[in-house]
């Protein structure tokens, strides 16, 4: 059985390689590829779809994604999907081959800063029972849970504790991490020792919603580690698997997390301009019909519609797909486009790919409507990336302005990481 297997995301063909069964069995649920049997007892692996790596026992399989996106680069686009004011430093993520030494050293980096002065306290707030008075008497609560009853009383009270959300998120990324096999014993160490000094904090239970928090002053930092801890709870998974293997695995569908993030940064640099922006806007292809229910007509979701005045004035939609040799995107999504502007009654569409190139707009036979093809290249640095997108947004709304004759709405500067709302001047 091979050690490693590397592949590229859009790979199609693949050596038979040579795997216990039930690694087989545990490699295929994990998502990331697809295995199916092959001549001679082997077996044949190739991507289904999601980058990542998985680690069973001694085998690691990394499935690379394209335009040689790195795993900062990566890290990147998964924070500022979830959170707009995310900056690149948050995730600086170690670059290796080994997605999970690359993972561990960045996350051991981040939490020796945060906790360098010591775990962080708060005030948590308290609701328990208890047999004396400790804060304020919750009095509908011990009336209606122990009528006539004096002890135990239900009380409330602000508690200064290390058990706050942002240790417990911390707390728990540590330990998924620590059930990584194949970590250095160094980094292995380090994390054991950043544990320690969490002593106290709770654990957040796998798979349950995390801990809500919000930055600020007093946490700031703790806001780098926070940031990388919440990407490998979401993404990450480290347990028991078939047999005697140990089972880590960290998959992520790009395709998603292209359209998230362009959803997230369309949204924020058109909130330099009137209108709203809304992700994955409900409409219909067609009209409504007398005895008919909506639930009988064609409805659609738009990955990006701006509004202005409650009227959709921008389409947007983001493709993670491949551009041929010669340069093309697949037909369907033009005419996906068409159908969007009909039904929308919006002149132009912009189809957003994950790729490198010059922007291109097709004018459609017969028709007012236009397509744009806006290709903005992943593995360019986060300030050049956001900056691609903003020239989009600032391409979009120019065109809307001139085609309804309104006075040209543009801002003084482009949003910088740390840096306010920019102002519109006429």
């Amino acid at each position: 059985m091979p050690s490693e297997i590397v592949l590229d995301e859009l790979q199609t063909v693949a050596e038979p390689v040579e795997l216990e069964r039930e690694v087989a069995a545990t490699l295929r649920d994990t998502g990331l590829v697809s295995v199916l049997p092959a001549h001679g007892g082997l077996w044949t692996v190739l991507p289904a779809g999601r980058v990542g790596a998985v680690q069973i026992g001694d085998l690691l399989v990394r499935v690379k994604p394209k335009e040689k996106v790195g795993l900062s680069r990566l890290l990147f686009l998964l924070g500022y999907a979830i959170n707009p004011g995310f900056r690149p430093d948050d995730v600086a993520g170690e670059e290796d081959d080994d997605l999970f030494a690359a993972l561990g050293e960045s996350l051991t980096r981040h939490c020796e800063r945060a906790l360098d002065r010591g775990a962080l306290n708060g005030y948590v707030h308290v609701e328990e029972a208890l047999r004396t008075v400790r804060g304020r008497i919750r009095v509908g609560d011990q009336m209606t849970r122990r009528p006539g009853m004096l002890l135990p009383l239900e009380v409330a009270y602000d508690d200064f504790t290390v058990d706050i959300p942002e240790n417990r998120i911390l707390r728990a990324a540590v330990r998924l991490m620590m059930q990584v096999p194949r970590l250095s014993e160094g980094v292995r160490e380090r994390l054991a020792h950043i544990d320690s000094k969490l002593d106290g904090v709770s654990a957040v239970r796998f798979g349950a919603p995390l801990p809500a928090w919000t930055e600020s002053r007093l946490n700031e930092r703790y806001v780098p580690a926070l940031r990388l801890a919440e990407i490998i709870l979401r993404n990450m998974s480290a347990e028991a698997g078939l047999g005697q293997h140990v089972v880590a695995s960290f998959v992520v569908n790009m395709a998603t997390v292209f359209e998230d993030f362009v959803t997230t940064a369309v949204r924020e640099a058109l909130d330099l301009y009137p209108g709203e922006t809304r992700g994955q806007y409900e409409t219909y292809m067609d009209e409504s019909e007398v005895g008919y229910r909506n639930g009988d007509r064609v409805r659609m979701f738009v990955d990006i519609v701006h509004s202005v005045g409650g009227v959709p004035a921008m389409v947007f939609d983001a493709k993670y797909k491949a551009a041929s040799v010669a340069g093309a995107y697949p037909n369907a999504d033009h005419y996906q486009m068409l159908a969007y502007c009909t039904a929308l009654d919006v002149p132009s569409a912009w189809l957003v790919y994950a790729g490198s190139g010059e922007a291109r707009r097709r004018r459609i036979r017969n028709t007012a409507v236009s397509v744009v093809e806006f290709p903005i290249d992943i593995s360019q640095q986060p300030e050049a990336l956001l900056e691609s997108i903003q020239s989009l947004a600032d391409q979009a709304f120019r065109e809307f302005v001139q085609r309804h004759g309104a006075p040209m709405l543009m801002p003084v500067q482009h949003k910088q990481y740390g840096a306010g709302d920019s102002a519109l001047v006429r």
